[in-house]
């Protein structure tokens, strides 16, 4: 009898520790207080020994990319404004300032390089983005079904306008993410949506 929990103990524990590592780097994204994060560290504050952390990710970048997509989950919930635009500038404008945030934007970066070089680092980063993706997706497709997107429009298209102008400026720096940022796109995108539903109605 004992022997046949002894599994189900040990697939609880390893989870519990599992929650552990994740809620520790969860908690070290939101410092964002220029301590350096290690796996190190990491293991320390969860209470764990680093071949654990090995056990279910191959870097420290795919540790804090998961932690990242949890806050993700948590810190940018998908808003009901009624209107296209007010959904894509509240949901823009939390998505940018949370990717703008020095250590997110250091692990965005980071994750990206490793997705180039390792395979595993690669399958992270790719459910990282389809997670992302699939909730704006859903913001969009709400506002079609409401008429405020023409029903032959490219939402994948749309998407990668709004991700794209993300990477872009994670990867090279060269502009702010910010909420002014946000409201600027939105209403880009919303208005690029009303021309294409009167192009539809001509």
């Amino acid at each position: 009898m004992s022997d046949s929990r002894r599994p189900h103990t040990g697939r609880r524990r390893n989870e519990a520790a599992r929650r552990a590592i994740l809620d520790v780097a969860v908690d070290l994204l939101g410092r964002d207080d220029g301590a350096p994060v290690t796996i190190d560290s990491l293991a320390a504050a969860a209470g764990v020994g680093k071949q654990t952390i090995y056990r279910w990710w191959p870097s420290k970048g795919a540790v804090l990319l998961e932690a990242m997509a949890e806050r993700a989950g948590t810190d940018i919930p998908v808003p009901d404004t009624g209107t296209l635009r007010g959904d894509l500038e509240a949901f823009l404008a939390a998505t940018f300032r949370g990717a703008g945030q020095r250590l997110t934007a250091s692990v965005l970066r980071n994750s990206m390089a490793e997705a180039q070089r390792d395979p595993h680092a690669r399958e992270h980063m790719r459910a990282f983005v389809e997670s992302r993706r699939r909730v704006l997706t859903g913001l969009l497709e709400r506002a079609r079904d409401r008429g405020e997107i023409a029903a032959g429009a490219d939402l994948a298209l749309m998407v990668d306008q709004v991700y794209g102008v993300l990477w872009y400026r994670v990867l090279v720096g060269h502009g702010p993410l910010g909420d002014a940022q946000a409201a600027e796109l939105a209403r880009a995108l919303s208005d690029q949506a009303a021309a294409r539903l009167g192009d539809a109605a001509g």
